[in-house]
Formats: C-alpha cells, sequence, structure tokens
C-alpha cells in the first residue's frame, strides 16, 4: 500500500480501518459493512486507495479515490 492508503481489516473479533503508517487502527467496528463505509469516507477525504481485507487477511478489494486517479482503464 502507498503512504496514507487506509486498510480496512479484520482483528480480534471486530472491523478496523488503518492509514496506512498508523500502528493503531482510526475505527472499530462490530461489522465488516460498518468498517468499510467508513474507511471508504476516510480514503475520499485523504484523496488515496482503499484497500479491503477478507476474513483471512487477503485482499479482496481495492477502491482508488478520486476516480480519476484510478491507473487501470476499465469500469467497476
Amino acid at each position: 500500500m502507498a503512504k496514507g492508503d487506509v486498510e480496512t481489516y479484520q482483528q480480534d473479533g471486530q472491523w478496523k480501518n488503518r492509514p496506512e503508517g498508523n500502528e493503531r487502527a482510526s475505527s472499530t467496528h462490530d461489522g465488516k459493512a460498518d468498517a468499510q463505509a467508513r474507511g471508504r469516507e476516510m480514503a475520499a477525504d485523504r484523496g488515496v486507495e482503499h484497500v479491503i481485507k477478507k476474513q483471512d487477511g487477503t485482499i479482496g478489494e481495492k477502491n482508488t479515490y478520486p476516480r480519476s486517479r484510478d491507473p487501470r482503464d476499465i469500469e467497476g
């Protein structure tokens, strides 16, 4: 992840958001959907990529904000 990107991940039964470079989570949530929504807001506010991990720790999804910065020329 690039410096400042926001990561949504599961740890100790909770879903968390952490900007790259931070040691601690910035927000903690009981459900993945809530954590994803907050992570999306954080990434959009910062203009960075949002990396959403699966429960097993592998990357499930990446979204770039603003969308115009997305290096890939495909929809989705």
